[in-house]
């Protein structure tokens, strides 16, 4: 998987407050350039702009309350302690620039800017400057205005990011794919959020290392590696040559007969063993497994061979097992490489009745092995196993209201489950996440993981109910998450027809206290669609529009509501826009817990369906 890159540093700040900068989202290098003060292009239809501000609650408590010294807590592994510094004044901030990837954003929410030194506050960083491409459409663009948090607030701690879209380039998208999703980043971390940050870190285990997916072209292959594909490639065709592979004994009657009805390959998931580029990648597999130990590979393969022959497995694909467990395993989406993601929800069996009909006795625990195994061996053949392809698969274990290790009949299924997978289907997980982690798991995890290689303990992230939904975020893009999970991803047989997974949701986080409004400047008539959500709710949310016309009237499209987490997951409006103005929506957090906000938003050509 990929590795979260470091957040850039962030800019020193200057005497003089200096006009804010504009930074070019696209795949070129960042370019900066000086704002251009004149009106937007006619093409521009929205621009999106997203404010933090102190939350109205804290705010008055604040003032009423003595200044205190801020104190900055670093959510660090080796350093939990707190560092006091004395107050200063909100100095303004230069404008940076930077091109981020969503991984790089990720990051740079949780990082708290360092102190200002006094010769660093006489120093300017030098303003990089290039040439746009022109003849180009009108490209995403991002201004980020950061300044610092004090308290009481002077000025409240303020974040802007701007985009700019072109109706026809946004139609273009919908025709030709999917756009590319928008960066928001926040600055100011409170010192309470990252306690919270801190406590949770020392109860869930960190996974030792990320695993990352070798490479399975022959070129890339050290020599040592060649060689053991090599050898145990002569070993299968000796194996089929000596018909090893097979139960079948010759015919001493008629041998001619039998050496022309003898198969002349074995495959193992629909791929010949010895056939082309294909069959490597299923090779390699089984010596990856096995240490590049050829013999050791040689007979795991031999083993799996005659495994699915006696569990039936050609037979297998064509059964009808029924479809009570597809709550249970299901796969949806994809993560941010391309992986499909599988997602595995335990808590299902809390109900009494599919806990019996799967494990009360050994026929029931059999068949739901068979039923496992089937959706497993589907999956797989709906992988690419070229070399460049991608032929491993995302796993989400979902712990929540799982029955535990006391229910012996689902330990016993789970140890010969796993064995059974781990014996005959090596190297099929790209990643493996718990998610909704309870305590008896952690003690569990802690008494096996001495007897768990260091390849395999480097696949595993645990996340507890409070951090699920960020963790998954950082693998999976929220439009690919199941709504259930935090995300916006609802069933195919789901009726939704202004968004699909193909369209690109932004998340920002919503620090304790305060409040998030995302503006939506309007260029020219149209009919804009969104969804909004705050995963967990406890905040308010309102939507309202604003002309620039000085004598019209500000339009409620909702009144701020409280919203629980009982409340509909997303919320999806639309509003018909007849003249020039802003669409703000507006989130207010008042809890001391930081939250996860996801909103997408569509523009559509002004007609009279959107009421």
């Amino acid at each position: 998987m990929a590795d979260e890159t470091p957040a850039p540093a962030p800019p020193v700040a200057a005497p003089p407050p200096p006009p804010p900068r504009v930074v070019t989202e696209s795949d070129s290098p960042a370019v900066v350039e000086k704002e251009d003060p004149s009106p937007p292009s006619p093409v521009d239809v929205v621009s999106v702009s997203v404010t933090e501000s102190v939350s109205t609650a804290i705010e008055e408590k604040e003032e009423q309350t003595p200044p205190a010294e801020p104190v900055e807590v670093v959510p660090d592994s080796t350093d939990k302690g707190e560092k006091e510094e004395p107050p200063l004044p909100p100095p303004p901030q230069p404008v940076k620039s930077e091109s981020e990837s969503p991984a790089v954003t990720e990051k740079a929410k949780e990082e708290e800017p360092p102190a200002v030194t006094e010769k660093a506050k006489e120093e300017e960083p030098p303003a990089a400057t290039e040439k746009a491409k022109e003849g180009e459409p009108p490209a995403a663009t991002v201004a980020v205005l950061e300044t610092e948090l004090q308290q009481p607030p002077e000025l409240p701690s303020q974040e802007v990011v701007t985009e700019s879209k072109s109706l026809a380039a946004m139609m273009e998208k919908e025709e030709g794919g999917a756009p590319e999703p928008t960066v928001a980043t926040n600055t100011t971390t409170s010192a309470e959020e990252e306690v919270a940050v801190v406590v949770e870190e020392k109860k869930i285990p960190q996974n030792l290392g990320s695993f990352k997916e070798e490479s399975n072209k022959v070129a890339d292959l050290s020599d040592f590696e060649r060689k053991a594909l090599e050898e145990l490639k002569h070993f299968v065709q000796e194996a089929i040559d000596t018909h090893l592979f097979t139960s079948e004994t010759k015919s001493e009657e008629n041998p001619e007969k039998e050496k022309k009805e003898e198969p002349k390959e074995v495959s193992i998931w629909g791929i010949p063993l010895l056939k082309d580029d294909r069959s490597d990648v299923i090779l390699l597999k089984f010596l990856r497994a096995r240490d590049f130990k050829v013999k050791d590979a040689f007979v795991m393969i031999k083993n799996t061979i005659r495994w699915r022959k006696e569990f039936g497995i050609d037979e297998l694909l064509d059964e009808d097992l029924g479809d009570d467990m597809e709550k249970v395993v299901f796969m949806h989406g994809q993560d941010r490489e391309g992986h499909r993601v599988c997602y595995n929800v335990y808590g299902e069996f809390q109900n009494k009745d599919l806990y019996q009909k799967a494990f009360s006795d050994e026929e029931k625990r059999m068949k739901f092995l068979r039923w496992r195994i089937q959706f497993l061996e589907k999956s797989i053949r709906k992988l690419d196993f070229s070399p460049d392809g991608i032929n491993t698969i995302f796993q989400v274990s979902d712990l929540k209201n799982s029955p535990g290790p006391g229910k012996r009949e689902l330990r016993l299924a789970t140890k010969q489950a796993l064995q059974l997978l781990q014996d005959n289907y090596p190297e099929f997980v790209a990643k493996q996440v718990f998610i909704n982690v309870p305590w008896w798991y952690l003690v569990f995890y802690t008494m096996i993981s001495p007897f768990m290689t260091q390849r395999t303990k480097s696949k595993f992230v645990f996340a507890g109910p409070a951090k699920s939904a960020e963790t998954l975020f950082k693998y999976i893009a929220p439009e690919q998450v199941p709504i259930q999970y935090g995300g916006l991803s609802v069933d195919y047989c789901d009726c939704n027809p202004e968004f699909g997974d193909a369209d690109p949701a932004t998340e920002i986080t919503v620090k304790p206290g305060t409040k998030q409004t995302v503006e939506i400047t309007i260029y020219e008539k149209c009919d804009l669609v969104w969804e909004i959500r705050v995963v967990g709710w406890e905040v308010s949310y309102g939507a309202e529009f604003m002309p620039n016309a000085k004598d019209s009237y500000t339009v409620i499209i909702q009144k701020p509501t409280k919203m629980s987490p009982k409340d509909e997951p997303v919320v999806s409006q639309c509003f018909k826009v007849g003249e020039l103005g802003k669409v703000l929506l507006t989130v207010d957090n008042p809890t001391s817990k930081k939250k996860k906000l996801v909103y997408r938003f569509k523009v559509k050509p002004y007609c009279d369906c959107c009421h």
